[in-house]
């Protein structure tokens, strides 16, 4: 019976200096944590990035500081450079993401994070499923319905600009008077009107949103092009790009004379 007491005891002792043990790992991790955030919020982001790293290691399931360290190597990555040096940060974020997602699969700030990534990697197939996504759990989003538009415009307008290069010729109608037309057409066209859509319902939940506006000019000149053997569709959709582009004049000449009380504040947190 004394043995038994003995070990029972013994063993209420080890799960409590566990436990100890855990609470001082969570404590150390939020504070890394908070230094992170300090050294984000000045620029330091390889600072910033030894905190949160530090963090995760002390809290494998801290799923904050997992977010922190994936936008901090995003902010460390530079869209456009396509270097091996470069193009790493974006895969440590991606792997970050990633691993929010192992156990949050619903977790709308990673999976903005992923498709972002993507669609500046040019793996644009996956930006835009991940733009789907996130749609789906926020469908209210007018950034995300800009993003979403400005993936399909990119898919679209890498197609189509391929096609062209093919044709001989500098005429306007030269790709809709093409062979090849209907096939880029049945491609292309339903991501184009998709992405009218998107802005479309971006604009209604902002208004003035000179970005959508520009991106709706571009869409509807990208869907002239795939209005096959029909000049009048052609000059209709052109008609429709110009008036887009003067909505989008308008509204940054707006925006520009308004006072600085009117712009937008910006939070003081790191943005994905």
């Amino acid at each position: 019976m004394i043995a038994r007491f003995v070990l029972m005891a013994g063993f209420v002792v080890s799960v409590a200096i566990a436990g100890m043990a855990q609470d001082e790992s969570k404590v150390a991790a939020r504070a890394e944590l908070n230094a992170g955030v300090q050294a984000f919020r000045h620029g330091h982001y390889e600072e910033a990035s030894e905190h949160f790293e530090q963090a995760v290691t002390l809290e494998p399931e801290f799923t904050l500081a997992h977010l922190y360290l994936a936008t901090t190597y995003a902010q460390m990555f530079e869209p456009g450079l396509d270097t091996p040096e470069n193009v790493i940060w974006a895969t440590k974020a991606l792997d970050q993401y990633s691993e929010i997602l192992r156990t949050n699969p619903s977790d709308i700030n990673s999976i903005k994070g992923i498709a972002y990534l993507k669609f500046q990697l040019n793996n644009f197939d996956q930006a835009k499923e991940n733009y789907a996504k996130a749609i789906a759990l926020d469908p209210n989003d007018p950034e995300l319905l800009y993003a979403a538009a400005v993936v399909n415009w990119s898919i679209a307008d890498r197609e189509i600009t391929a096609e062209k290069m093919k044709l001989d010729a500098e005429s306007d109608y030269s790709l809709i008077m093409s062979e090849g037309c209907p096939d880029i057409r049945s491609r292309s066209l339903s991501g184009i009107d998709s992405g009218i859509a998107f802005l479309n319902k971006a604009i209604s939940l902002r208004k003035d949103y000179v970005d959508a506006m520009t991106y709706m000019n571009q869409l509807y000149r990208l869907r002239a092009e795939l209005e096959c053997g029909n000049k009048k569709a052609y000059k209709a959709d052109m008609k429709q790009s110009g008036e887009w582009s003067d909505r989008a004049a308008a509204a940054r000449k707006k925006a520009e004379a308004a006072t600085p009380d009117d712009q937008e504040k910006v939070p003081d947190k790191p943005q994905l």
